[in-house]
């Protein structure tokens, strides 16, 4: 039974005391109400990212963000009467009102019941050489590097298939044996993992173009040194609700200048900022792919995800952003190695 009273904010509420609600576990929503309990809407997590994009601060208001006139379900209605009504809506939340449109209740899909699995292929880039984290890549591939007590690529993997997301190809170049002599076909890990092996350097979209599996759905696509916790089924809604041909995870990246910073116009001096902080939006190497993404991508050929995605803009395809507001990062070199296994039993289930 919830506390329905955890979930409520009011209109004048945060986006910070929305994510703290939405982050609270199976409940994953929060419930916007007026002074007399009356439902306004709902916050969902499509509903904060989308303000990320927006560039709403955590301490802004909800005013502008949340979802008027969503699906709800009277007081009387029975449970198969609730469970139609979220599928009909492809909702895992419903709200319960009264007759006078005050939330009593918030109805939820058993996790069981709602869980599928998705035909939509995952493609994961493990064929780089990790130069920059020598030795420890001397002999083994860095996505086989551990990090939690298990291979970085293997979290990645759990994350995919725990999400309903199980049929993998790998990309593979350096030391490739390694990860096929450790995955196999991936029945251990409750995947079906096939492989295809760089003979050359390929880039991170090169490779596409040797799929073996005729594409039909949105398939995702990874860098294998990356360590995040990401809704994975939230992106692929995301990406489908967009209408988009691909869309890129982003990541708010801040840089702080360590000097005061001098605005000149001519000679004369404008302002003076002292120590300013410059955020950015930045590729985090996790993409979804349209079918026909696939065909602007050269044969066998050198060819970087940027790339792809700039081609895209010139052919103006429509193509978005999925902000990340999860844990995340690169492992790129020696001091992200050590702050991913400080980090790790903190942000991942074993």
């Amino acid at each position: 039974m919830i506390d329905i009273s955890k979930i409520l904010l009011r209109t004048s509420s945060t986006i910070e005391d929305a994510l703290n609600i939405i982050n609270l576990g199976a409940v994953r929503i929060a419930l916007v109400v007026d002074a007399d309990g009356k439902l306004l809407g709902t916050l969902s997590d499509g509903d904060i990212r989308r303000g990320l994009l927006r560039k709403v601060k955590l301490n802004d208001t909800i005013k502008d963000a949340f979802s008027k006139n969503p699906a709800t379900a009277n007081i009387i209605d029975t449970r198969e009467r609730l469970l139609q009504l979220c599928l009909k809506n492809g909702i895992g939340q419903l709200p319960i009102v009264d007759n006078s449109h005050r939330v009593v209740d918030l109805f939820l899909v058993d996790s069981e019941f709602y869980k599928k699995n998705y035909e939509n292929q995952v493609v994961l880039m493990v064929g780089g050489l990790g130069m920059r984290l020598r030795p420890l890549t001397d002999n083994t591939p860095k996505p086989m590097l551990h990090v939690g007590g298990r291979p970085i690529l293997q979290t990645i993997v759990k994350g995919f298939v725990d999400s309903g997301f199980t049929n993998i190809t790998m990309c593979l170049g350096y030391k490739s044996n390694v990860i096929q002599n450790y995955f196999e076909d991936g029945s251990d890990f409750g995947a079906n993992i096939d492989y295809i092996v760089e003979e050359k350097r390929m880039g991170t979209a090169g490779a596409l173009s040797l799929l073996k599996k005729e594409i039909s759905k949105p398939f995702f696509v990874m860098n294998g040194d990356l360590l995040a916790s990401i809704n994975y089924k939230d992106m692929l809604d995301f990406h489908e609700e967009s209408n988009s041909k691909a869309t890129m995870c982003i990541r708010e990246y801040d840089i702080k200048v360590p000097y005061g910073v001098v605005s000149v116009n001519n000679e004369e001096i404008t302002s003076i900022k002292e120590k300013p902080i410059h955020s950015f939006f930045v590729n985090a190497g996790v993409y979804l792919l349209g079918p026909e993404c696939i065909d602007l991508i050269p044969s066998n050929k050198f060819y970087d995800m940027p790339s792809l995605f700039e081609k895209m803009i010139l052919n103006k395809r429509k193509i978005t952003s999925f902000p990340l507001k999860e844990y995340w990062l690169d492992i790129g070199r020696m001091d992200d190695y050590h702050q991913a296994n400080n980090d790790y039993f903190k942000q991942f289930k074993v």
